[in-house]
């Protein structure tokens, strides 16, 4: 069998840094702060003058073992730092302060959504420890620049086994992983911020082969669309490579998002390369159950028990993913249900079809949108048949999105959305409608039953306010049969 027969199964590991929202460093006092004036958030410390000692971040910490107890780590007794050593231009120590052989975090598995099924994947460890700080190469053609304010921002760092099989489920993994960090609040989650980046280490072997091929590293993917577009990038030029007979080298690779390709970066150094040993300027440190278990009490909802919450109230399992997808959302959604008692299921229609989507697109906090009374007045309206279900959601509501200063009675008096019920009324606009149109009414007693649609938009025409469609139907069919029996 020639190697072009040969089905290959892709193989992906990650390494995700998460940069955390600690108010300062993870070993020095200046301030945690993405973009700000370059160079501004820095110190002695972290620029590694001689003299100088870190010092550890209990909020560091803390939120390390958040995302270590959610996804279901064992955690050490006593933890140490160590040093990795490798020189960048924007490492100023030459080092950074890590952990290796004792990190945060061991095993543990985290469960996610993809291609509609669960998905469960095996945690290696996370581990905490420093970020460098960034060369910029683009704002100077003949020099690059170095800025340090992001030098020991607080990072972890998760690495998964290598059970990904598509760039899909990597995509959706981060997603999840988005949501995770947000609920433990431990970081925005913002990828296009660097809050997240990963490094993907993709490889193929032979469907159902146990031997896994070479790995190449991509660094620094910044979204999850990247992150999918590399692995599948990836993965098929190595299947070509193997395909000419051409043995896969390990090699770090960057991807080129404008060209959608993988190009080389350097040649992947192994463990050895970063000379590990146990940082010296810092002791062991202590992770004694009462504290984790003061940790474990403080984290809150997460976000599967999020959706369990909301499927219970009757929301359907669409709209709570959507709900879901924010902590802030969640919360908003039941603080009305709960505090101000507004029914669950047609809140999520609400909130899901026009609010969640409108705050998405116009960058707005969807919890300040529209005021609890107007949301509870569109209940109303929405539930007793004041306005039209459609119209609520096609009209009112966009209206309302918009002028958030106009009380929801009155935006839909403005756009003569308010239904009248009054028979009396209707009759003699029915009555007026027939007489002005004597020839349309003959074709309709002749058997042409489609101009009932006619008759009803005349009808409506002439009324200032919204009418009842299903009563007026009623009303005209019942005032067309009397003259079907009159002639």
């Amino acid at each position: 069998m020639t190697s072009t027969n040969i089905k290959y199964q892709t193989v992906i590991g990650l390494e995700v840094h998460i940069q955390l929202n600690t108010h300062s460093k993870a070993f020095s006092s200046e301030r945690n702060q993405f973009e700000t004036e370059p160079n501004i958030n820095i110190s002695p410390i972290t620029l590694a003058l001689p003299g100088t000692l870190p010092r550890v971040n209990k909020g560091h910490v803390e939120k390390s073992l958040r995302l270590a107890l959610a996804l279901g780590c064992s955690i050490p007794q006593q933890m140490n730092f160590d040093r990795k050593n490798y020189f960048y231009p924007d490492l100023p120590k030459g080092y950074q302060i890590t952990q290796d052989k004792n990190p945060i975090g061991k095993g543990g598995s985290w469960t996610f959504l993809t291609n509609g099924q669960s998905r469960t994947i095996q945690i290696h460890h996370i581990h905490m420890e420093e970020d460098a700080g960034k060369s910029n190469h683009d704002q100077h053609s003949l020099y690059s620049t170095i800025e340090y304010n992001r030098a020991g921002t607080p990072l972890i760092e998760l690495v998964t086994e290598p059970q990904f099989v598509s760039g899909q489920e990597v995509y959706d993994f981060l997603t999840s992983l988005q949501q995770l960090v947000q609920y433990l609040e431990i970081s925005d989650g913002n990828m296009e911020e660097g809050s997240i980046r990963c490094d993907c280490n993709v490889s193929i072997m032979p469907e159902g082969s146990p031997i896994l091929g070479e790995r190449c590293e991509i660094k620094n993917v910044n979204s999850r669309r990247f992150a999918r577009e590399a692995i599948t990038y990836e993965a098929g030029r190595q299947q070509a490579l193997i395909g000419n007979g051409v043995a896969i080298t390990r090699t770090t690779l960057l991807y080129d998002t404008t060209k959608g390709i993988t190009v080389p970066m350097r040649k992947k150094e192994g463990e050895n390369d970063y000379r590990y040993f146990p940082e010296p300027d810092l002791s062991p440190i202590n992770l004694n159950k009462v504290w984790i278990d003061e940790i474990r009490q403080s984290m809150g909802i997460l976000p599967n028990e999020a959706l369990a919450q909301l499927i219970s109230k009757g929301v359907s399992k669409e709209d709570a993913e959507k709900i879901c997808q924010q902590k802030l959302w969640f919360e908003y959604f039941l603080r009305l249900t709960e505090e101000k008692q507004l029914p669950a299921n047609i809140l999520a229609i609400i909130l899901v079809n026009k609010v969640l989507p409108y705050a998405e697109s116009n960058q707005r906090d969807a919890t300040l949108l529209i005021s609890d009374e107007d949301l509870a007045d569109l209940i109303d309206m929405y539930n007793g048949g004041k306005v039209g279900k459609s119209q609520i959601l096609s009209v009112l509501l966009p209206a309302l999105l918009e002028q958030t200063d106009v009380n929801v009675w009155d935006l839909a008096s403005k756009y003569k959305l308010i239904i009248d019920q009054n028979e009396d009324l209707l009759s003699g606009y029915i009555d007026e409608v027939l007489s002005q149109n004597p020839d349309k009414v003959n074709e309709y007693l002749k058997g042409k039953s489609g101009l009932i649609g006619f008759f009803m938009g005349q009808i409506k025409q002439k009324s200032a306010t919204a009418l009842d469609a299903a009563l007026l139907k009623s009303q005209l069919e019942t005032a067309l049969e009397k003259l079907r029996i009159k002639n």
